[in-house]
């Protein structure tokens, strides 16, 4: 992958950002997406945040080798921090995190928030509690996407503030828009996520140490939603 050749997972991306978008991409690792966007004419400008050193410079680079050091400002700076209020951005993504992590970033950066930005959303696990920050934060979902790429399934959720927003304990576990659209995709995750959690009950109810009550009823809780998913 690179800035000609994006992931299948980052095109999915780039297809939520909308045309002629002023772009922040935190955790942008070697800035492939805002440079491919770029490159193709799709957004007017971009931050590239970066906490760490190492894909900081790497971005830096990718930035430098397309000479786009004029429309692309690549940031040392952590989380929203990287975005400033003359950047007047309109749609960020955050990327191949956990959603826990996704979710605290959103959280200690929203004073940095307009609430009239896109957020482009794609977490590695963790999707429940980004979920409910979003539906606690006045975030309706607009998009949801589940893929599989290279063995690994990832979600896709798009959203944006639009006032109070509701929804229910399994559309915050599964998504709420995917629990309607039920994709092949979707499916096949949740079926391997089944068997998963079967293997983890059976393997609580022979653990010789006990394990907390609370936790064997989520699991339970979760293998009757899913199974119920499934049917």
């Amino acid at each position: 992958m690179n800035e000609h050749r994006l992931s299948m997972r980052l095109e999915r991306v780039a297809a939520q950002v909308p045309a002629g978008a002023r772009l922040a991409d935190i955790g942008s690792d070697h800035g492939y997406l805002p440079v491919a966007l770029m490159r193709r004419g799709a957004i007017a400008a971009a931050v590239a945040g970066e906490v760490a050193l190492t894909p900081f410079h790497a971005a830096v680079r990718t930035v430098r080798d397309n000479d786009l050091q004029q429309h692309i400002s690549v940031r040392l700076a952590s989380g929203l921090a990287a975005i400033e209020p003359e950047d007047r951005i309109t749609a960020i993504s955050l990327c191949g995190m956990g959603g826990e992590t996704i979710r605290d970033i959103l959280d200690s950066g929203k004073a940095r928030l307009s609430g009239h930005e896109r957020l482009i959303l794609q977490p590695n696990g963790g999707e429940q509690p980004l979920r409910q920050w979003l539906m606690d934060n006045d975030y309706r979902i607009l998009d949801e996407q589940v893929l599989k790429e290279n063995r690994f399934f990832y979600e896709i959720i798009v959203a944006e503030r639009s006032g109070p927003v509701s929804y229910s304990a399994e559309e915050l576990y599964f998504g709420p828009l995917q629990m309607r659209v039920r994709s092949p995709a979707f499916l096949a995750k949740w079926q391997r996520l089944l068997r998963q959690k079967q293997k983890t009950l059976n393997s609580f109810t022979q653990a010789r140490q006990a394990v907390p009550e609370d936790k064997m009823q989520e699991i339970a809780q979760q293998i009757q939603w899913i199974t119920a998913l499934l049917v």
